[in-house]
């Protein structure tokens, strides 16, 4: 006969079992924080003028060209065939007992085992598509201005603010840098996590994108919606600081379709698919940049980048155009596959599918006779 464990002992295991996870968890985020070499903005690199010249001509001449309708659709469609829906909606509808596939996967690849989760916070959201004066809009421009350090000198603000619709990445700032990246954001993608902390980078009307990873971020995600304190205890389960507010009524929030992240990662970039694993990451999520250019392709008829590029050989570089991270910094990330997202990006660009603004990926006008 099998004698019973009390219940002290298994209510004691789980306590330094759970003790055991959070630490690890903080010992990591410590390690995120105080591992990074931060670069000298002081030595910034020297910018070309002629180069600055010829990118300022080249995002120029992008805007002035005719703008053809579903052309970037169109091509993703003959350059990845089956692998790419062609009618996906960019974002989740209320209509979610029709759609099996969102529900196949775990998030961030889909809703399974979240239905409940999902249909409460659509309930809250009054509208799942562009808001209708883009929607209606014949044909649409999108640039989707990622937080590169390349982006830093350029001054295309002027211009990059000229497309009909700016999607920026996570809390890359617009304050302070309106002259590098422009002032004009029609949607901001993130996660909660990423999610910018002063609310003067939410203009009156953009929309918000979230992104949704975790449990906890459907909880953060309904508290933003309903203008409601996220509980204390919950705020320990993000890994950094998150927004307390942000400062939209619930017609401005949408959710991802994350049949979209799926897509991207375990079609496009042929990434494995996702294990049950304890702790860590596969390397198969793709970047909040990656999908939002896939995003871009749904939601508009050309598509263009700008600020995208990681050059790993210069690793005192600076990473971003607004902080002190070096380019060192993403070869400590887990999550992501810079190389496989990088060839994507490139394959993009020679088939002509998106033009990339600031030519880190692949510069069609570095050369003096372009």
């Amino acid at each position: 006969m099998k004698m019973k464990r009390p219940s002290w002992f298994l209510k004691g295991t789980r306590k330094i079992l759970a003790l055991f996870v959070v630490g690890g968890c903080f010992l990591y985020i410590l390690k995120l924080h105080f591992g990074l070499d931060e670069c000298d903005r002081t030595q910034m690199p020297y910018v070309d003028l002629d180069h600055v010249r010829r990118a300022q001509q080249f995002a120029r001449a992008t805007l002035q060209e005719q703008c053809r309708p579903s052309y970037a659709k169109k091509e993703m469609g003959k350059l990845f065939a089956e692998k790419y829906s062609m009618d996906i909606s960019p974002f989740v509808r209320k209509n979610i007992n029709e759609d099996e596939a969102l529900f196949k996967y775990e998030p961030p690849f889909g809703f399974h085992k979240f239905f409940d989760r999902v249909k409460d916070l659509l309930e809250l959201l009054p509208e799942h598509d562009l808001p209708e004066d883009l929607k209606s809009k014949h044909c649409k421009r999108c640039v989707v201005v990622g937080s590169g350090g390349i982006l830093h000198g350029l001054e295309l603000g002027h211009l990059l603010n000229q497309f009909d619709i700016v999607i920026r990445l996570n809390d890359a700032p617009v304050q302070g840098y309106t002259d590098h990246v422009g002032n004009k954001t029609t949607i901001r993608m993130t996660y909660p996590e990423g999610a910018p902390l002063s609310e003067q980078e939410y203009p009156p009307s953009s929309l918000f994108v979230a992104v949704l990873f975790k449990r906890v971020d459907f909880n953060w995600l309904q508290a933003m919606v309903k203008n409601e304190t996220l509980p204390l205890w919950m705020r320990l389960f993000f890994w950094r600081e998150v927004a307390k507010k942000i400062p939209f009524t619930s017609k401005h929030f949408r959710i991802l379709n994350p049949v979209i992240i799926k897509e991207t990662a375990l079609d496009i970039l042929q990434f494995p698919e996702p294990q049950s694993k304890f702790w860590g990451w596969d390397k198969n999520v793709p970047t909040i940049g990656v999908t939002a250019v896939v995003l871009a392709t749904h939601l508009c008829d050309e598509v263009s980048l700008a600020g995208f590029g990681y050059q790993l050989d210069q690793p005192s570089t600076p990473l971003h155009y607004y902080n002190n991270l070096c380019m060192a910094a993403m070869k400590l990330q887990p999550m992501h596959n810079v190389t496989g997202e990088t060839k994507f990006l490139q394959k993009l660009i020679k088939e002509k599918v998106v033009k990339d603004l600031t030519g880190g990926i692949h510069c069609e006008f570095c050369s003096k006779d372009s």
